[in-house]
Parts: C-alpha cells; sequence; structure tokens
C-alpha cells in the first residue's frame, strides 16, 4: 500500500506539473513566432544551408515529418528539419534551423562537453533499464523481515533498491550533462544568424532568443522532474532501511 499511495507521489506530481509549465510555455511561443515572417525571407532549409557553407560543413538537409521534432543525427551526420521548420519562413523556424546547426558545429568542431555526453550514454542507458526493476525488487524485499536480514550484514531490500537509485541518478546525471550542450548551440545559433545578416533587427534577435530559451527550459524541467523522482526513491529507500 505504501507504494501506491504514500505522499511522496507528490513529487512526481509536482515533477509533471513542471514538464507540463515548460512544455506548454515553448508550444506557445514557437506557435506565436512561426507566424512571424523573417525580414530576411529565408526558410529554415535556407539558413541552415548558409550556416553549413560558412562552416564548411556539407550535411544532407533533410525534411522529415511531425512538428518540432528537428535534430542533428551524428551517427549518419545528417540534419534533420521538421516540416514546421524546413520550408517556413518564420523567426521560429530561423531559429531552430540554426539551433541544430549548431550542434552540427559542435560535433565538427569538437566541442568537449557534447563529448562528455555521447561518451556517457552507454552509461546513463544501462543504469535506465535496470534502476526501476532493481528499486521495485528491492522495496518487495524490504517487506518482509526475514527477507530483508541477511546473516547480520544489514537489510538487503535497502541494498538493492540503494543500487537502483544509484542506477536512476544516471540518467539525472545524463540530463544535467545535456544542459550546456543544448545553451551552447543556442548561443551559437543566434550569433550565426546575427553575423550572417539572417536576423536584421533588435526585435528579430529578441524573438528568436524566446524562441529557444523557451526550448531550453524544457531540458531544464525534465531534469528537475528526474530529480524530484529520484529524491522520491531516496525517500521511500530511507523508511525501508531499517
Amino acid at each position: 500500500m505504501f507504494w501506491y499511495y504514500d505522499w511522496t507521489y507528490l513529487l512526481v506530481v509536482l515533477g509533471l506539473i513542471i514538464s507540463l509549465i515548460a512544455s506548454g510555455y515553448m508550444n506557445s511561443t514557437f506557435k506565436k513566432y512561426s507566424k512571424v515572417r523573417s525580414a530576411s525571407g529565408l526558410t529554415g532549409r535556407d539558413v541552415a544551408e548558409i550556416i553549413m557553407r560558412n562552416n564548411n560543413l556539407n550535411l544532407p538537409i533533410n525534411p522529415i515529418g511531425g512538428n518540432l521534432t528537428d535534430n542533428f543525427d551524428p551517427r549518419y551526420n545528417v540534419l534533420n528539419l521538421s516540416q514546421s521548420t524546413y520550408g517556413s519562413y518564420s523567426i521560429a523556424a530561423l531559429g531552430v534551423a540554426a539551433h541544430e546547426c549548431g550542434h552540427a558545429i559542435q560535433h565538427n568542431t569538437g566541442y568537449v562537453p557534447i563529448r562528455i555526453r555521447n561518451a556517457f550514454v552507454p552509461v546513463a542507458n544501462f543504469g535506465a533499464k535496470i534502476a526501476l526493476p532493481l528499486i521495485i525488487i528491492g522495496l518487495i524485499i524490504s517487506g518482509s523481515y526475514k527477507a530483508s536480514v541477511s546473516m547480520g550484514h544489514g537489510n538487503i531490500g535497502y541494498k538493492i533498491m540503494m543500487v537502483g537509485i544509484i542506477c536512476f541518478s544516471l540518467a539525472l546525471v545524463f540530463q544535467l550533462l545535456t544542459l550546456p550542450v543544448e545553451f551552447d548551440a543556442s548561443a551559437r545559433g543566434i550569433n550565426i544568424l546575427c553575423e550572417t545578416g539572417v536576423i536584421r533587427t533588435k526585435e528579430e534577435k529578441k524573438a528568436v532568443k524566446k524562441v529557444l530559451t523557451a526550448a531550453a527550459l524544457t531540458y531544464v524541467a525534465a531534469a528537475l522532474a528526474t530529480f524530484l523522482q529520484l529524491l522520491r526513491f531516496i525517500l521511500i529507500a530511507n523508511s525501508r532501511k531499517d
């Protein structure tokens, strides 16, 4: 009953609310500026081509389905732009395209934070796969006094839960490593748009910053939600320690 009705579920709800607020803000901001045509008259694809050319990069720029599904895929060295970005003349599209180009430049220049994050991916994926099973198993075992005590070596269930919690924390570490990568990609994108003359007014620069800031907040919210879930697991584990 503790697992389903304990007060720590409030932490999960709080994390969900934070994520929903960030996502809603991102969607509303993008929607607002997707209706504002850029003074340059360039599309998201045009901007990506300009940025790639100015940085001596020759990458395929592919249109993909969906909304805000834009990404740079380092496995195939290709830039994917969503339908809402690829052929759009809006300020929002230019910002998103420039941001993804920022990631391509990071990979091309060997940007250290993205190399560290990418190297951590296998570790984070492994931790994510085994964390919850270990936590659940530890919780079940700790529910039985006989099973939870082993030859005077302490609560086995608690120990298993703590191993699971450590594994779960790897996901949080990965999200924290992602933050500087995303912030840097946005900063690069804005600077390039200004340097190349794609952004021609202070108002446009301000609008692009708002779009990319809103996008960055979704990553911050995700990290906060993961932290709150981690805190919940720690509280549950400590309640079963003795």
